[in-house]
Order: structure tokens, then sequence, then C-alpha cells
């Protein structure tokens, strides 16, 4: 991982002495995505900034590469895993002069032209003056993994890796675009397909599109582009389940034996389920001795992914590091504003600070660690959320057909009352004509999960890795693992695709089945959510508010935020345990605010403080062995067995002619009890006074027994802890 950047003057004239200012201030900026070393090179009307994390050829990869004849000079940020091959088809008497794999880049390109990332195998942003041809060529890889944003106008095009970047010129302009930002259907949690193109957030800043070759021709400004791969959409008819699920299984080994090449350490993030799993179990042999890392918080520990991690890293004998996320571990606004700056997007919630701190402690734990493999970006394509939108393949279908149907109303409004709930005279195909859709909902869908990752997956998993120098890794986007399953004939997408089964069947024999056949449980959504959601209302609320009140006073708040209801929100919330998924909704819109008032005066990411790093469960200690109560206490739950609970007024205990039990609040049933249920001894045994511990002594209840119940009264304000 790499941080590129540079400006380029427009009209032919050349860049003065007076660029270098800006060029350092872009090193700078960008040193935490290349701490080991740092150029910057200007030359004629280009000026050219590179920071390195060395991964490969540490010693003979310094950038920036200038190819033999001098003409063409290339700056890049990523990996090419198949450079050595790529390298040996070269002309005979191309001699390549360092180790890096980038630099043959500079020889396809003067061999193929605007073809030349057609057979690169890799992740990569890219950026390569011509200087015969005086024009810039920027490029990225086929599903956008690594950035590449600029600002153009009509005297120069000013480039980074990353948004903040180019906030260094001047002439950037420094506003949230909160029209753009608003119209992101994923933001606001809406059922419908990804937009058609990323949102940048930010107003004059341009992403360079994934799978896209874009020329800009410094004479005059203009720009072409040059799509060079593009996900297959039509279905192959050839092939049985076997053979494909075969095939699989061979790709993934070859991506994961590319991912984990390197010359530095690379670790795993380890969360318990088949795809980081298989990653492991394949890298583990070329790797040698690897450390894996988990989040252990209240949602893992419910969900099992911690126990699981801890197990498989057993099985498998390699070190497994369980960071601890406690009910009281919460960000102050300074550190969460800071996380906020580096992702550079409102989308930043739970899943994005847990792989933030889990980066943080591997840095910290593994000095020398440079790299993270990941299990990212699987379900995405092999089917891992059908199960979430469907009991079977065919209301998995009825429900994407639902998003697709919702998606194309959006776009052509008029057409929506041809469709009704009690069905339509007119054909849904002719329909769907008219609006230029795909009659294949699936493949629609697909679209919209590639573009879903390039919006949010790769971008977050980029600059949390970035943030402590380490680049991520994720094999699972090998573009041929990608067209493979893209193209699973129809009839065999059901047997396929459903619950990712083509993954789970490729993978046996190399991993343990009981982890093959585990059920997917997501990161932090599902069993556990109100964990996480509860650490962020207790964030938007810590200290008088700050982080809601920071984004509330930044320029365009006053028109497009409503205070008033944000803050009638935060006060329903309660402090408690939530679940409710308007609680991220709201973490969105204050993060837009953030990134609103940061952009007007940029702060400098290395003044930012991230606060204090993690531990982990002591060596020998798993999550579910050891002092259960006091670990269940200290992780899981938001208090601890020394606080006193205390009931609250409206908490009524009623029972029926039945002998059923009911805890009501202010007379409204809540809960339904048994008469012997443990909750209701402990409810019956708080007096106030009493500790935790002394009530589920007397009355004669494990806390492991009652603390989901416990977690629930208290999300509904039934109970209360002393401080």
């Amino acid at each position: 991982m790499c941080g590129l950047a540079g400006v380029a003057r427009i009209g032919g004239q050349d860049l003065g002495p007076e660029t270098d200012g800006l060029l350092n201030r872009l090193t700078d900026i960008l040193h935490h995505r290349g701490p080991d070393e740092c150029e910057v090179l200007r030359q004629g009307p280009v000026g050219l900034a590179f920071t390195r994390l060395s991964l490969v050829d540490p010693e003979d990869g310094s950038q920036p590469l200038v190819s033999d004849d001098g003409q063409l000079v290339l700056i890049a940020n990523g990996e090419i895993y198949n450079h050595k091959e790529l390298a040996s088809a070269l002309p005979s008497d191309v001699r390549l002069s360092t180790g890096s794999d980038c630099e043959v880049l500079l020889y396809l390109y003067r061999r193929h032209g605007m073809d030349f990332l057609r057979d690169v195998r890799g992740m990569f942003a890219v950026v390569l003056w011509d200087r015969a041809r005086r024009r810039l060529v920027l490029a990225r890889d086929r599903f956008g993994i690594k950035p590449l944003y600029y600002h153009q106008n009509d005297e120069r095009i000013v480039l980074s890796s990353e948004i903040k970047g180019l906030f260094a010129d001047p002439a950037t302009p420094r506003r949230f675009d909160w029209a753009k930002a608003l119209a992101v259907p994923s933001l606001a949690a809406a059922p419908r397909f990804s937009a058609p193109e990323p949102c940048t957030w930010f107003e004059g800043v341009t992403s360079v599109p994934a799978a896209t070759i874009q020329c800009i021709d410094l004479q005059d400004g203009s720009s072409t582009r040059h799509r060079y791969w593009e996900l297959p959409s039509e279905p192959e008819e050839s092939g049985d389940a076997r053979h494909l699920t075969e095939r699989y299984a061979e790709l993934l080994e070859a991506s994961v034996r590319d991912c984990a090449t390197a010359d530095t350490e690379l670790g795993l993030f380890l969360s318990g389920g088949v795809d980081s799993a298989a990653v492991l179990a394949l890298a583990r042999e070329q790797l040698g001795e690897v450390h894996t890392f988990t989040a252990l918080s209240g949602g893992t520990r419910e969900n099992g992914d911690a126990e699981s991690s801890d197990r498989l890293a057993r099985e498998l004998g390699v070190h497994n590091h369980q960071v601890v996320f406690g009910p009281q571990d919460v960000p102050t606004a300074d550190e969460w504003a800071r996380l906020v700056w580096l992702t550079e997007t409102p989308m930043t919630g739970p899943e994005v600070y847990y792989k933030h701190e889990l980066h943080r402690f591997a840095r910290q734990e593994r000095p020398e660690l440079r790299g993270m493999l990941l299990g990212a970006a699987s379900d995405e394509f092999n089917g891992g959320y059908s199960g979430e939108v469907g009991t079977d393949w065919a209301s998995f279908l009825h429900s994407v057909e639902g998003m697709s149907r919702a998606t194309w109303h959006d776009q052509e409004p008029m057409l929506r009352h041809w469709w009704t709930p009690s069905g339509s005279f007119i054909d849904s195909r002719a329909l769907r004509e008219l609006t230029g859709r795909a009659h294949d909902a699936y493949t629609e869908y697909l679209g919209s999960e590639y573009r879903k990752i390039q919006q949010y997956n790769v971008w977050h998993e980029d600059r949390t890795a970035a943030g402590s120098g380490v680049e991520a890794r994720v094999p699972f986007l090998d573009h041929r693992l990608v067209e493979l399953v893209a193209t699973v004939p129809e009839h065999l997408r059901p047997e396929l695709l459903w619950n990712k089964r083509i993954l789970r069947d490729s993978v046996r024999g190399w991993v343990p089945s009981w982890v093959a056949e585990r059920e997917k449980v997501p990161f932090f959504y599902g069993p556990g959510t109100g964990h996480a959601y509860r650490m962020l209302v207790r964030l938007m609320k810590r200290d008088g508010r700050e982080l809601v009140n920071r984004a509330l006073s930044a320029p365009g708040a006053e028109t497009f935020l409503d205070a008033d209801a944000i803050g009638a929100a935060l006060t329903g919330f309660g402090d408690g345990y939530t679940d409710a998924a308007s609680v991220e909704i709201l973490m969105g819109v204050v993060n837009m605010g953030l990134l609103a008032g940061m952009a007007a005066q940029p702060p400098t990411l290395s003044d930012l403080s991230a606060g204090p790093v993690r531990t982990a469960l002591p060596h020998g200690v798993h999550p579910v062995t050891g002092t259960e109560e006091q670990f269940a206490a200290a992780v899981v739950h938001p208090y601890t067995p020394d606080q006193v609970p205390v009931v609250s007024e409206a908490l009524l205990v009623l029972s029926d002619a039945e002998g059923t039990c009911y805890l009501a609040n202010e007379g409204q049933i809540e809960f339904e009890v048994e008469p012997k249920a443990p909750i209701l001894r402990v409810v019956r045994c708080i007096d106030g006074e009493a500790t935790l511990a002394k009530v589920l002594s007397e009355a004669g209840v494990a806390l492991s027994d009652v603390g989901d119940e416990l977690d629930a009264l208290l999300g509904q304000r039934l109970i209360s802890f002393d401080d």
C-alpha cells in the first residue's frame, strides 16, 4: 500500500518551483499510507508525490518508476500479483531495473497502449505520465480496491489517494456535497439497488472509476475513458455443479496464494465464519507463523463469532488475539471525528470502528506487520445474503425482484402506477423494457453488489488499514472468482449460490466441517446488534452531546439537518441496550455534519488523537472459559456485578388467571414470562441497595441465565444501574 498524489498543469506550460511546497504537503498528508519512504518528482507540467509502504522488495522498490527511454514515469499503489508472468512475456530487449512488481506496467503500456491492463491481475491505482504524448494516464483495478481521486479546473488537475489530500490545494472546493449524499440509498437504509456511480461526498471531487483507464490531455484538459473490464452479465450454459465447485476451489487457492505473497509479515482478520477460515487454511502453510485478530464484543460473543474464531485458531495451530470491546468502551468525540476524517465517508459505523481498532492493535502487537488478509467481499457474490432476505432461493429472488422494481420506480416514477399490489394489466417484462432494465433481476442484483463494494466495502477496508500503515488484501476479489460465480447457469444458481454453497463445498478438506457449514452471521448485525448500537447512542450523548453539536454547527447543517428531531431521537433511544436500526441512520447524519465541518477547515490527521490502543484477552484465556461471570459482565453486559440495580417505578409485574406473568411498562405489557422464570426472582430481589452479585445470589440465579433479559429491561429503562 502506498500514497499517490500529484498536480499537472493544463495548457502546455511547465510547473514552477512554487509547486514543490504543495507536493511536500501532499506527502505529509498521505504519510500514514506510506510511512517507510517518500519521494517527490517535478518534471515539465507534472509533479508527482509518492509515499511507500514496503511489502514487496523493500530494498529495491522505490518510486517513481521511469522507463528505459525516460519517456514514461509511473507511480502505483497496490500489488500486481502476476507481474513475473507478465514480465516474462515482454520483448527480449526489455530489462527491468528493479524488483518492483509495478515496473512491468510501464512496458505493458508502451506495448499495448489503452489495453495495457487487460491481463493484469491485482489491486492497484496507477498514475502514469506519458511525456511524448503529453498526457496523464490514471487507472484503477477492476473492483476499485485501491482509491484515486482528482479535482480538475481549466488550469490544472490535482490528484490523491485520499480526498483529504486534494484539500491541500487551495483551488479545490472544501464543501460537503449534501445534495448528492442525501441521494445515496444505502445511507438511509433504503431497500434499493446501489447507485450507478459511487458518491465521493464532496463537491468537485471525482473518483477514477474502477476497471477504467482515464487519459487526460494536458494540452487542452480533455479527457477520455476506456473501460477494460465489465462484470459478466450473461450466464454460461455449460458446466455442472461439481465442475464449477472444483474450478472455484482452484481459483480461490490461487488467489490466496497471490495475496499471501509478501516480503514482510502478514496477519489475518478471523471472524469465525467460512470466508476468513478458508483464507486462513490456505494461507497458513505459505506464511508459516501467522497471527490472527478477532473483535471480542458483546455482539461477537452473543452471535458465536468470538468462540468460533478461538476454536478454529486452536484447531489450525495459529495465534488468535481476541481484542476486547467492552460495554464501557465508547470513543470520545475527538476520536470518532478522527475516524470519520480518516475514512472520509458518512457510512462510518460500528463495523468500520471495530476494524480500525483491530488494525491499530495488530500494528502495535506486531510492529513488523504490513499487510492484513481479509475474508471480505465473499458474501456479495457467493450468495451470502440470500438467507437474510429469503427462506429459499425462490423467496430470495422474489425479494430481489422487489428491490429491482423499487429502484426503477424511483427512476421512472410515472410507470409506478402500472404496478400495484393486486397486480397489473401490463406485462412486467414490457415495463422493464420501457425502462431499459435487464430481465434478469439476479444479474441486476450482482451489478448492485459490485457497485456497493466500491461505495462501502473496499472504501472503508482501505482507509481503516491505511490509518495504521497496513495494506488490506482481499482474496475474494480476484476477478476470475467473481466471473465464475457471476456466470453460473441460471438452473444451477439455487444449488450453488444459496447460502454460499459453492464456497462451502469447495473448502471441504481445507477447514473443519463445523466451520464450513457454520451459518453466516454478520460482523455485528443480527444477534448482539444492540451492543453496537448502544455504543453509538452513548457516543452521540457523551459529554453533553458534543459530537452532535459539532455536526449541527457545520456549514450546511442549518439547512439540511433538523436539530429538534435529532435531539428528540437521542432522548428516545435512552441509555440502554437498543436494536433500533434508526440509530445507525442517525449516526450517518451526524457523520455528514462532521465531514462538512472538517472539509471547511481540514485538520491534519496526525494532529488528531485516536485514543489508547485496546487490549486483548491474556494468552490462555478463551471467550467461553475462565471466570465466566466476571467475563460476561465485563465484555458482554453493560454493567458489573458490584453495581446496584434499581427497579423503575414504571415496572409492574402482572399475572393472569392461568398463572402466566407479564412485565409491563406503565401498564403496557412488554414481556411475557413463565411464573418460575429466573428473571422474575431477580426482579423481586432488587431492593435498590444490594449489588447485582448479591441479588443474583439471593435469587439463586447465574448471570448467564438472565443476562439477555436484564439487557432488555435496561433497554426499556425498566431497570437502571448506579454509576
